[in-house]
C-alpha cells in the first residue's frame, strides 16, 4: 500500500508540475563559478550569513533542550534547498548539523562539493545534490528536521507545489525557514532599480517584481498547507556597508520561521491513499499530508 501511496505522490508532484522554472536556471548557470567570491555577483548572501545563520540558530536553540557546546546543531538534519554553491550549507555544517544541499543546476553543487572538499570536517556533514525538490520527495519522506530556503521562493516556478513537498520531506513538527523579497513598490525601487540597475549589487535580471512574494501570501499558502508561522522579520540591506540588519518593516526583504503540525490529527501515508482513492470529505481532509 506504501508503494502505491508513493506512486499517487509522484504523479502529484511529477515533472510536469515542477516548481523549477527553466528561465531562472539559465541566468544562475552564468555565475556557478562565481558563488565563492565575497566581493562579487553574490557578496550580499555572504554578508547575509551575519543574520540567517544566528537566526536559524539561535530559534532551533529555543526550541531544544539539547545543547552541544561548540556544536550547537549537532545531529539536527537540515535540507538547503536550492543551495547554490553552499554558502549557507557550510556554516550550519560547522554548527554541526547534518546538512543536504540540492540544487537543480549542476554547475552549483560542483561548486558547492570543490569547496567543501577544502574542509574534512565540512565533507563528512554535507552532501550535495543537483536535484530539484520534487525529485527527492519520495525518498526522503518525513526525513528532515529543518528545511532552509533562503533567497529561493521568489525564483520557483509553482510556489504551493514547492511548500507541499517542503511539508512532504519534513518531519512533525520541523521547522522551515524562508528569506525572500516582499512585493511592494519600494522593494522594486531598491530590490531591482537601485540593487541591480544602480550599485550592481546583484546581477542585473536576477529578479522578477511578479515573482516576488508578499509575507501575507506565504502565511496563507503556509497555514493552508499544515504549517504555523511563528515569526517574521523584516531585514535590512545597507550596500554602503555591505551589511544586513534586523528591522520591523517587512516592506522590502524579510525572514520567516514556521513549524510543521505535529502527527497528531494528520493521516498516516495509508490514510491518505484511501483519502484519494475514495476522494471522500472526512474531517481530516485539511490536514493531508
Amino acid at each position: 500500500q506504501l508503494s502505491l501511496f508513493r506512486l499517487t505522490m509522484k504523479r502529484l508532484f511529477s515533472t510536469s508540475h515542477s516548481s523549477v522554472d527553466s528561465e531562472e536556471m539559465k541566468k544562475f548557470q552564468l555565475l556557478a563559478h562565481k558563488w565563492w567570491d565575497e566581493e562579487g555577483e553574490y557578496s550580499a548572501l555572504h554578508s547575509m550569513n551575519d543574520i540567517r545563520v544566528p537566526f536559524i540558530r539561535d530559534t532551533l536553540l529555543n526550541m531544544s533542550s539539547n545543547y552541544h557546546l561548540g556544536n550547537p546543531l549537532s545531529g539536527v538534519k537540515i535540507l538547503d534547498v536550492g543551495c547554490g554553491g553552499g554558502l549557507l550549507s557550510e556554516p550550519l555544517g560547522r554548527l554541526g548539523a547534518l546538512v543536504t544541499g540540492i540544487d537543480p543546476l549542476e554547475d552549483n553543487i560542483r561548486t558547492a562539493d570543490q569547496h567543501k572538499s577544502f574542509d574534512p570536517v565540512l565533507a563528512k556533514r554535507i552532501q550535495y545534490k543537483s536535484s530539484s525538490l520534487e525529485e527527492i520527495v519520495e525518498e526522503c519522506m518525513e526525513t528532515f528536521d529543518v528545511i532552509v530556503a533562503s533567497e529561493v521562493v521568489e525564483h520557483v516556478a509553482d510556489l504551493e507545489v514547492f511548500i507541499k513537498c517542503c511539508s512532504q520531506v519534513l518531519k512533525p513538527e520541523g521547522s522551515l525557514f524562508i528569506t525572500t523579497i516582499n512585493k511592494t513598490q519600494l522593494s522594486y525601487i531598491l530590490g531591482i532599480v537601485v540593487a541591480e540597475k544602480i550599485i550592481g549589487v546583484v546581477p542585473e535580471g536576477t529578479h522578477e517584481w511578479e515573482k516576488f512574494v508578499p509575507p501575507e501570501e506565504l502565511e496563507r499558502l503556509l497555514e493552508s498547507n499544515g504549517f504555523s508561522v511563528k515569526t517574521v522579520n523584516g531585514m535590512l540591506y545597507n550596500p554602503l556597508s555591505g551589511s544586513w540588519s534586523w528591522m520591523e518593516s517587512t516592506s522590502v526583504n524579510y525572514a520567516l520561521h514556521a513549524v510543521k503540525s505535529g502527527a497528531q490529527g494528520q493521516l498516516s501515508p495509508t490514510d491518505a491513499l484511501s483519502e484519494l482513492e475514495n476522494d471522500q470529505p472526512s474531517a481530516t481532509a485539511g490536514t493531508a499530508v
